[in-house]
């Protein structure tokens, strides 16, 4: 039998990985708003600098071909930011606004999941052994997350709905698919998906409330203390789950390939 084994690259979706995804899609909408806004960069110089750090990440996560928490987390963040900043150019900048911009969106990921699920007969993101497979992967993640944020500001500022009743409508949608799937036969991995673009526009939607004035409908918390705030969450809970994989490595089986 041959000795050599197969690594995961990418963490166990339990509880904790789903508080990271909330604080950083949030820490996303805060801090790409704080970049383009406040600091007065602009979507365009945002959305390619923080494409540029999700290269570098990607790099160097796809160098080490296993699971490291904080290198997972960093490239994960910047996709946050990166979409929210893509987002707002496709909608403001290029004034496609954001029901057509959505729907593009969505169109995109679908196409990435079609081309994924035909190369690996399979889109479920729990264990990814391969860089082919850790690509397309993170592609989705991307343009999941993009659509997320047009699709928060769709509810929230297209139809109205305004920053906290959209986080509440949002929350209760994340609800229910957390009802589904602890209670009901719907395809585990369809629920994934449709928990992770929702969180997206959870955070957005957070986001904004917390962020903008209150003339908006916000509290004006204002999007550099709000973007700390966010932060040190995400340092909080990446330290755990490091500890936690530390813990996993000691007992983790192994998977041999013959």
């Amino acid at each position: 039998m041959n000795t050599a084994t197969i690594t995961n690259r990418v963490p166990q979706i339990i509880l904790l990985y789903w508080i990271i995804k909330i604080a950083s899609t949030t820490l996303g909408e805060t801090g790409a708003d704080m970049f383009s806004m406040t600091f007065h960069i602009g979507y365009g110089m945002t959305l390619v600098a923080f494409l540029a750090l999700f290269v570098v990440f990607l790099g160097i996560k796809l160098f080490l071909k296993r699971y490291d928490p904080l290198v997972y987390w960093l490239v994960f963040t910047t996709t946050a930011i990166a979409g929210t900043a893509i987002s707002d150019f496709i909608d403001r900048t290029m004034g496609l606004g954001y029901g057509p911009g959505s729907a593009v969106l969505l169109t995109l990921l679908l196409i990435t999941l079609i081309f994924w699920h035909k190369n690996k007969k399979t889109i479920s993101v729990e264990f990814i052994t391969s860089s082919k497979d850790e690509l397309f992967y993170w592609i989705a993640f991307l343009i999941a997350n993009t659509l997320g944020t047009a699709a928060g500001d769709f509810i929230s500022d297209g139809l109205g709905i305004g920053f906290l009743n959209s986080s509440i409508l949002i929350g209760g949608l994340l609800v229910i698919v957390t009802l589904c799937h602890y209670y009901s036969k719907i395809n585990g991995v369809l629920l994934f998906w449709i928990a992770f673009v929702f969180t997206r526009p959870f955070g957005a939607a957070f986001g904004d409330l917390l962020t903008k004035p209150t003339g908006n409908g916000g509290l004006n918390l204002g999007t550099v203390d709000a973007s700390i705030f966010f932060g040190l969450i995400l340092i909080v809970a990446i330290a755990k789950e490091s500890k936690l994989e530390k813990l996993r490595k000691s007992d983790r089986m192994l998977w041999p390939t013959g």
